[in-house]
């Protein structure tokens, strides 16, 4: 099994050389573990000459593409550490995000434009002949000129990673993971599930987040999958079953969002249950409400395991099993997944089973800290557990029951509200796609209650209905004071919904 990020393909390269392990292009064609190997190898060389230094930062600005994962694992096997970027944020916050981790050179995808030119920035293009073969062009031109600012200081070369959290409440945090942390999160992820050669999946989440880069593109190739990766680098639902097909796709992993897409699109999309031989499905990242998910299993056909975990814990911390391996409880996220769990009161106390309180992660894959952050730090990480600001439960048998986040709670006249709890009732109703709940300010009970829900398309709903199906589920005070229909709600990158836009967008409306 790997020790880390430089020797991630070693083993599938010594006994399965030509075995796909990518699919590629609009051709979908299969890049084998041989020739991913070469070009990462001559990346590695290539980087080695361009004047950095062992554990030195590098920024990766690339979208789900053949040179993410060349350059993700050429920069490993050259000893620096990786910070990937979204492609897709505007480029002054790029440039931000470069300059806090103190990046000393760019690697950039050839479609990426508008990469800010504080370090030397390098293209990187994989050209991928029909036939399978492939070369890696990395255009380098200025060398790296070394200078220590930001985050650089505190990385050294058991570092492999630097990911920037979601920041959907607060700035994004700079987290390191280590070599051990990323071997450690890749056992946890593939035992989970039983990753092998035998399995294949296609990329929906994107790479420069935990779910995508260690679920589904480090743990596939860790265990000697194969990694589906849609042409324009980015999920497509109107060409996702097609590459479900191409893949053999026997699991594949998504946010809450993404299962409503389908869902919404099943009718007129999907092929059918001989599509593909899926043996699972997982969802992460966000909270995924009971309706969606046995509806997500009825069209399916497989179980759709729920896992939970953060950045922070280099993704995952907890997962429903494998049917086999146990019992699936409606609600949960799960086991314990290579980490262990606790529960504890405001006193930092143990709670019994079954009472709710702050859920703490301690184990192997748990970060150090967070870089040039010492208070987040030291509230965030104490004696090697890190808090994760979720409120939870842990039954007698260790399956572990989310109820909302501490910063998110409404406190409406005292009474403290999960607007998870509030938007999985809501997200029953039938016709209701996705639910959006949020604190409107009051000036008797200090916050109201306000909720906005997409209808399915197709769907005419109004908001007396809505609210006539959940009183009967929600107590009164949890009850929405206002909701509105809407057509869309705004999500963070990698597809949870983005909060902090929710109530800047829509809670104003709510007081008038």
């Amino acid at each position: 099994m790997t020790t880390g990020l430089a020797d991630l393909l070693d083993r599938q390269v010594r006994d399965r050389p030509g075995a796909a392990a990518l699919v590629v292009t609009a051709d979908r064609t299969p890049l084998s573990y041989r020739a991913l190997a070469a070009m990462v190898d001559d990346v590695a060389a290539r980087l080695r000459g361009m004047g950095l230094r062992r554990a030195d930062p590098v920024g990766l600005v690339c979208a789900n593409t053949a040179e993410f994962a060349v350059g993700l694992l050429g920069a490993s096997r050259a000893g620096l550490v990786v910070a990937p970027i979204d492609p897709a944020l505007p480029a002054p916050e790029r440039a931000a995000r470069l300059e806090e981790v103190g990046a000393q050179a760019t690697l950039a995808g050839p479609a990426t434009t508008g990469v800010p030119a504080l370090v030397p920035e390098w293209t990187l293009r994989v050209d991928v002949s029909p036939a399978g073969a492939a070369t890696a062009v990395l255009d380098v031109g200025a060398p790296a000129v070394r200078h220590v600012r930001g985050a650089d200081r505190e990385l050294s070369d058991q570092d492999a990673l630097v990911l920037f959290t979601a920041g959907t409440t607060d700035r994004a945090k700079m987290v390191p993971l280590t070599h051990a942390n990323v071997a450690a999160a890749v056992r946890g992820i593939s035992g989970a599930y039983e990753l092998g050669p035998a399995d294949a999946t296609v990329a929906v989440m994107p790479f420069f987040h935990g779910h995508g880069l260690l679920a589904v593109l480090l743990s596939t190739l860790a265990t000697g999958g194969r990694v589906l990766l849609p042409e324009h680098g980015r999920f497509s639902a109107h060409t996702f079953w097609d590459d479900v097909r191409a893949a053999g796709a026997t699991w594949f992993t998504a946010v809450p969002t993404i299962y409503e897409i389908l869902l919404n699109r099943a009718a007129r999309d999907f092929p059918g249950t001989d599509v593909a031989p899926l043996r699972f499905v997982r969802s992460c990242s966000a909270p995924l409400n009971t309706a969606t998910a046995r509806a997500v299993e009825r069209t399916l056909g497989v179980p759709l395991l729920s896992a939970y975990g953060m950045t922070e814990t280099a993704h995952q911390a907890a997962s429903e099993p494998l049917p086999h391996h146990g019992a699936l409880k409606p609600g949960s996220v799960g086991r314990a997944t290579g980490v262990d769990l606790r529960v504890l009161d405001q006193a930092g106390q143990p709670v019994p089973a079954g009472t709710e309180g702050e859920v703490w992660v301690h184990g192997p894959t748990v970060a150090r800290g967070y870089l040039s952050n010492p208070a987040e730090t030291a509230h965030g990480f104490v004696d090697g557990w890190f808090r994760t600001g979720d409120l939870g439960t842990l039954d007698a048998d260790g399956y572990l029951f989310l109820t909302g986040r501490i910063k998110s709670l409404i406190n409406r006249g005292g009474e403290k509200i999960s607007p998870e709890h509030v938007e999985d009732a809501l997200a029953g109703c039938p016709g209701v796609a996705e639910a959006a709940v949020f604190p409107v300010p009051d000036p008797t009970y200090g916050q109201r209650v306000g909720a906005v829900v997409v209808p399915y398309e197709g769907e005419n709903i109004d908001a007396e209905q809505i609210l006539r199906y959940v009183r009967g589920r929600l107590a009164a005070f949890e009850t929405p004071d206002r909701l509105d229909v809407v057509p869309a709600l705004p999500h963070t990158p990698k597809g949870a919904l983005d909060r902090r836009a929710v109530a800047a967008r829509f809670a104003v409306s709510a007081q008038q």
